[in-house]
């Protein structure tokens, strides 16, 4: 007869601590995520809380099946279907960027028939480019000098998606960049190429800016960052809500469900929940959400360190990087270390097929974690030291 345990350690394998606090952070986003919708439920559903709290618990389990999905395929079948989504990805982006839907003057979104679910091709973009440059850059370790053959198809991929994702979304664009020059850096890609691809990255979202639609937007948001810090009377609308929420949740929070500023912060179910999180649990709360966070990345970099095999020590670098760099990035703008960026807080956030491509990037990590794919090629030796040492 089989063990409950036996049955939990044969259904999901991995790092346990990995799945302690994904799962952790997902039962804690239904809790906040209820709290915050309040307000938007009494303007948009007649008052009927319930309404988001039911949909997002749905697409948090869904999420968590995706992830239970993707950890059980070995990792390396990953890379045959990275390339071909990278490949859709970018008419996807282009077709959006033309015909999606205009929501706060940026075409991000296109709405899924039937079910009627935004989609955000930039997630499918940033997963499938990720994957697809740690396997580029795997299978050609041992000719990683070659400019033609090696790199020139890599800062392709990259200037291309990252310029199309930044004419409607910079700073998610921005992100990627870097997660793409550190999934490169570890790759052994020699020094003169890392900065060929910042001058091509800089270029190429500098045009974005001046073509796309929220060049405005991201200028004002930097220029009113930096004003602020010298005349409180510039601090933006969403920041200074942010500010007093954190300001009044002091040590141990207002409680669950207590936030006053709920009801006059914008977006304080997705952009700025973490201010509702000090808000209501204090910096007690907001410190142990940062903790989850941080752990999450030492758990995929000790993945990263015990794998001796090239695809597997990046992907899950990439991959890893990219999701808590984003949590970083959002928490610093709620506690005004930013400007405003629209990030939503991964895992926490109210979101729709975003949760479903952080599952299933957390499931590809604990994937790689599971170590039991013996036929991929082995890193060589200073991959594997970038790798233990990134």
């Amino acid at each position: 007869m089989i063990t409950l345990k036996a049955w939990i350690d044969e259904q999901f394998k991995g790092d346990p601590i990995i799945w302690a606090i994904v799962i952790l952070l997902s039962l804690f986003s239904i809790l906040v995520v209820y709290s915050a919708t309040g307000t938007l439920a009494y303007k948009t559903a007649g008052g009927n809380t319930e309404l988001y709290l039911l949909r997002h618990s749905f697409l948090v389990f869904v999420s968590l099946f995706v992830m239970w999905l993707a950890h059980k395929m070995p990792y390396k079948k990953y890379a045959l279907y990275a390339r071909l989504f990278m490949y859709l990805s970018i008419p996807l982006l282009a077709f959006t960027y033309l015909f999606g839907s205009n929501i706060n003057d940026a075409n991000r979104w296109i709405t899924i028939p039937v079910i009627n679910q935004a989609f955000q091709p930039s997630d499918l973009a940033k997963l499938s480019l990720i994957a697809a440059l740690a396997a580029m850059l795997a299978k050609r370790q041992n000719n990683i000098k070659d400019f033609t053959g090696t790199f020139l198809p890599i800062i392709l991929s990259i200037g291309v998606i990252c310029a199309l994702i930044g004419m409607a979304n910079m700073s998610t664009a921005i992100l990627l960049l870097a997660t793409c020059l550190l999934i490169m850096f570890i790759g052994r890609v020699p020094l003169k190429y890392l900065l060929l691809v910042v001058m091509v990255g800089v270029m190429g979202l500098t045009i974005a800016v001046f073509a796309g639609q929220r060049g405005e937007t991201f200028y004002s948001r930097i220029e009113a960052f930096w004003e602020s810090k010298d005349d409180d009377s510039k601090i933006p609308f969403q920041a200074e809500q942010s500010y007093i929420a954190i300001a009044t949740g002091g040590v141990t929070g207002k409680g669950p469900g207590n936030s006053e500023q709920r009801n006059s912060l914008p977006h304080p179910y997705s952009d700025f929940i973490y201010a509702i999180i000090i808000e209501e649990y204090g910096m007690v709360g907001g410190a142990t959400v940062l903790f989850l966070y941080l752990a999450l990345l030492y758990r995929g970099m000790r993945i990263v360190a015990n794998s001796n095999k090239a695809f597997g020590g990046l992907l899950s670098a990439g991959l890893s990087f990219a999701l808590v760099i984003q949590a970083l990035v959002n928490m610093a703008v709620a506690v005004g270390l930013g400007p405003i960026t629209g990030l939503p807080l991964p895992l926490l956030s109210m979101g729709g097929t975003s949760l479903v491509f952080t599952g299933t990037a957390l499931g590809i990590i604990l994937s790689v974690s599971r170590g039991d794919h013996s036929d991929e090629v082995v890193a060589v030796p200073e991959v594997r030291n970038r790798l233990r040492t990134a």
